[in-house]
């Protein structure tokens, strides 16, 4: 619970503000500079800036005043980027001008051991009824209320929810998210959390319409009691079909020491997270690339019905690395049935081939046409729950020369199996899932890869870039629906082939 009163709070004003301030707004990029040029172009209300070194002078183009008091229209929203001591004073003006929400941007209260000032704060907080995102944060990121805390993020808006206690953290996956197909619907980075905690913006996200799959990244919660709400959201979150992917910092010694000087706070013991995930129905994560991954899993495809998983492989050695890795995250590879095999021996030759699962295609793979029958053969498989299919576009290129001299003329690989495999996603019933391997480093190679990734995404199939970044995240997707199953949430009554509503 936070250390205001509690009541409900109407988050419309902070993540929807007609207008906002920003005090000590400068030609400094790294403080109250920084806040305003990443949106002085995107927010489309009146910004108001406030600086009594600056006061009465501009700022690219806007007014500064001296101080908040000086202006009679009404702000809904404030940043205050000032040196730490002087948040007390300057939040009582914040107050007395009735603005409902105010981001902290300072540092140097509890993480260094300051608590006298961060008693200051909330009392004057208190007095004002102000709620507080921080101190020690970056506020809040919202596109489609023109509120941004970095200079390259995007304007489009999506359905992906993130609490963060990092601000840089919150910013690499606010652009991390948009290489794997996926766009945020309002990011918060909270510091170390004075007031609003992890605990009220889950409660927003819960209802809010726009967020269907909630990030978090967590070093600590202040308390027992405020432990005890965000075990119970979480869990109504999650059985709501609104996944949350839990990304629990604090495992090693030297990380732990890290998060004390950072948010000031005790990073905790791991077993008790690793059982706050079951308990919750979480997924847990172990880094920004796995929780983008898996957000954008969740988002593209619906959820398998079993961990039974067909793979598609590209040579021997490969499909034997695919068993090796599968296995070890809980997944299964079952054999196919005998209609399966003989469909697919109508198409594929026994010539440096073999049709058990894994498939390898051999020689056979390079063709779309055959890749996309065997995609239909697996999703039609009975024990098959789920695809996997391995593909490397970056070696296209010269397999196109062998195309050509067997009369496919002027045949553009890369789009052509772009074609089939949409094909083969449009009829689909199961989740398909690509591994894009990456072999080289050269530019044309990286080419390739990115346009072959950014078509798929466009498709809905989510692009892993190895087989054990592939693994982890189906095993936390079937974890998530055995979750669902014990609670009898899972098959959903309606039909779940919609892109918004995908699991």
């Amino acid at each position: 619970m936070s250390i205001l009163q509690e009541s409900k709070i109407d988050f419309n004003r902070l993540f929807f503000p007609k207008s906002i301030g920003i005090i000590g707004a400068s030609w400094d990029p790294a403080g109250g500079g920084f806040f305003f040029r990443a949106m002085k172009d995107k927010f489309r209300g009146p910004m108001y800036l406030f600086n009594p070194r600056l006061a009465g002078k501009e700022l690219l183009g806007h007014k500064v005043y001296n101080s908040i008091l000086d202006i009679s229209e009404p702000i809904d929203y404030v940043i205050l980027a000032v040196p730490s001591r002087l948040v007390p004073k300057l939040l009582e003006e914040v107050g007395q001008r009735n603005v409902p929400f105010c981001t902290i941007f300072s540092s140097g209260f509890r993480e260094v051991g300051n608590k006298t000032l961060e008693n200051q704060t909330i009392q004057v907080a208190r007095k004002y009824n102000i709620r507080i995102i921080g101190p020690n944060c970056i506020g809040v990121y919202n596109p489609k209320g023109g509120l941004h805390f970095a200079f390259e993020q995007s304007r489009k808006s999506g359905n992906f929810g993130g609490i963060f206690q990092s601000g840089g953290i919150a910013q690499n996956i606010s652009q991390l998210i948009v290489s794997y197909g996926l766009h945020a619907s309002k990011l918060i980075s909270i510091g170390n959390s004075l007031d609003l905690s992890p605990v009220e913006f889950l409660e927003y996200f819960l209802t809010d319409e726009h967020t269907k799959i909630i990030g978090l990244y967590i070093e600590n919660l202040r308390s027992i009691e405020q432990g005890r709400k965000f075990m119970e959201i979480v869990k109504k979150c999650n059985l709501n079909r609104k996944p949350v992917i839990l990304w629990r910092a604090g495992y090693g010694e030297a990380t732990k020491k890290a998060i004390l000087s950072h948010t000031g706070g005790l990073a905790g013991n791991n077993e008790i997270w690793k059982a706050v995930g079951k308990q919750t129905g979480s997924c847990i994560a172990s880094n920004s690339n796995e929780l983008a991954a898996l957000a954008s899993a969740f988002n593209l495809t619906r959820l398998p019905n079993t961990r039974n998983v067909g793979v598609i492989g590209i040579g021997g050695g490969s499909t034997i690395e695919a068993i090796d890795i599968l296995e070890k995250y809980n997944l299964k590879i079952p054999q196919l049935s005998e209609k399966t095999m003989n469909k697919m021996k109508r198409f594929i030759p026994d010539v440096n081939t073999n049709l058990t699962n894994p498939i390898d295609l051999g020689g056979m793979g390079i063709q779309p046409n055959i890749y996309y029958r065997t995609i239909l053969a697996l999703d039609n498989d009975p024990n098959i729950s789920s695809i996997i299919f391995v593909k490397d576009p970056e070696r296209f290129g010269g397999f196109e020369e062998i195309l050509n001299e067997l009369g496919y003329k002027g045949l553009d690989l890369n789009r052509e199996f772009i074609r089939y495999i949409s094909k083969a996603k449009s009829a689909c019933t199961k989740p398909m899932y690509c591994v894009m391997l990456k072999i080289n480093e050269g530019f044309e190679e990286y080419k390739s890869r990115y346009k072959f990734k950014l078509k798929l995404l466009n498709r809905n199939v989510p692009v892993f870039d190895s087989l054990e970044l592939t693994g982890s995240i189906l095993d936390k997707l079937n974890s998530y629906r055995e979750f669902l199953q014990k609670h009898g949430k899972f098959p959903k009554n309606e039909i779940n082939n919609s892109h918004n509503n995908p699991f």
